[in-house]
């Protein structure tokens, strides 16, 4: 069964406009995803940290300062050096076309400018999450075949037990079958032993 995404958004450095922000996060949170939101003028130290504290899947920044080639790469870097990088660092603001390539080359995933859909930017980290994650995502099984795999399981111990009372019973039987033996065997031999020898054997002829 899918997990839900949880995502951070950020506004690192001194933007004070977080109207967007806050509905790319509404917006994620109606598409099914956890959403943690920082709030104004963080650094990007306390962003990461918030990442890692929050175990967040994606990292989503807001940038309206003109600062995202200073930000987005210290973030990246922080993010690497505290050992998550594998996460997807993704955001929006006004960010011309060549800074989102030349970020897109550092490791930045796709960036967003004034107008982008929110659906378009949900469906894209729904998009990145199950490729990342494909190994993970495992179907619910049905109820009615789990019940069918506990009765087949149960079965299956049942005949195992079975199968193990039926060894333990032959067992016994043959070990009384060759207690009986020997003690048929004994009284043979203790009645011979005691059996007068007939007279005028040689044996008797010795001994006179």
């Amino acid at each position: 069964m899918r997990r839900k995404i949880r995502v951070l958004v950020g506004k690192p450095g001194l933007d004070g406009h977080d109207r967007g922000a806050k509905v790319v996060a509404a917006a994620l949170r109606d598409a099914g995803m956890e959403v943690i939101y920082t709030g104004l003028h963080q650094t990007p130290a306390q962003v990461v940290e918030a990442a890692i504290q929050e175990d967040v899947d994606v990292v989503a920044l807001s940038i309206l300062s003109g600062a995202h080639m200073t930000l987005f790469p210290e973030v990246l870097a922080m993010m690497r050096e505290r050992g998550i990088g594998d996460r997807l660092l993704s955001g929006g603001g006004i960010i011309p076309p060549d800074d989102m390539e030349t970020l897109a080359k550092m490791g930045v995933g796709r960036l967003f400018g004034p107008g982008a859909s929110t659906q378009e930017i949900a469906k894209y980290i729904r998009d990145w999450f199950d490729q990342q994650h494909a190994a993970t995502v495992v179907a619910a099984p049905a109820p009615h075949a789990g019940r069918a795999a506990a009765q087949r399981a149960s079965s299956a111990t049942g005949s195992q037990r079975q199968a193990r009372r039926s060894k333990r019973a032959a067992a016994k039987a043959r070990e009384a079958s060759s207690a009986k033996r020997a003690a048929a065997r004994g009284r043979r031999g203790a009645a011979k032993r005691g059996r007068p020898e007939p007279a005028g054997s040689g044996a008797s002829r010795k001994r006179r």
